[in-house]
């Protein structure tokens, strides 16, 4: 088995959508704890707090799996929502943090998720203290929810996506060259998913193995906006 192979192996996973793995580590185990534990949750709202790319929207995705929830953006909320939560008793709501549609909506579904001991899971790239909401009895009832938050990844479990995403790419790369980018990349997963990519394309192009060279033009690419 090569190095790079059992970095990924190391750590813990989780399969949906496909093919997809979600990887856990340190920085989404408590995320991954509260899926889990549906539908015993402490309360019957919860929001998954995290940056993008970060695992908030697959961890939905894998909720919605066990409870059939609906999906639907807080954009593009509305009272035409309510019907279809009352037909499935789940519901997801997703990015608060790119603007809510209609307050006094999610005001009403937070109230029915409590009174009919339904089920919410909703994601945000802030907190919900720090969400623009005008209506206060919404931001009294989003602080009531459970919050969990994923934090930035840790060595191990960012090492293991730039692996992740260097295989689905089919690019082998000496353990060395993550190494490398650990030290000298932006540490979210969004960066990672941006310099593979970046390394991608570049080998391609010019038609070069991936090397520590290489990661680092592409890298340099990208912190000069040429990517």
């Amino acid at each position: 088995m090569a190095a790079f192979e059992q970095l990924v192996l190391d750590l813990g996973h989780r399969t949906a959508l496909g093919a997809e793995d979600f990887l856990v580590g340190g920085s989404n185990a408590a995320a991954v704890a509260l899926v889990d534990r549906w539908p015993d949750w402490p309360a019957p709202a919860a929001l998954v707090v995290g940056p993008a790319r970060s695992g908030k929207t697959h961890l939905a995705h894998v909720w919605q799996l066990r409870s059939g929830a609906d999906i639907v953006s807080a954009a593009d909320l509305s009272e035409d929502v309510v019907p279809r939560f009352e037909t499935t008793q789940a519901l997801i709501i997703e990015d608060l943090d790119r603007g809510l549609s209609c307050e006094r909506t999610l005001f009403h579904l937070l109230n029915l998720t409590r009174e009919r001991g339904a089920g919410m899971f909703m994601t945000s790239a802030v907190p919900p203290g720090d969400l623009p909401i005008a209506l206060p009895d919404l931001r009294s009832r989003l602080r009531a929810a459970v919050t969990v938050e994923i934090l930035a990844p840790d060595d191990g479990l960012l090492r293991a996506v730039l692996v992740k995403h260097f295989a689905d790419r089919q690019l082998s790369v000496d353990p060395q060259v993550v190494a490398w980018l650990l030290v000298n990349m932006e540490r979210t997963m969004a960066d990672a998913a941006r310099i593979v990519e970046a390394i991608d394309r570049l080998a391609l192009a010019s038609r070069r193995k991936v090397t520590r060279t290489l990661a680092a033009d592409a890298l340099g690419r990208i912190n000069q906006g040429a990517v």
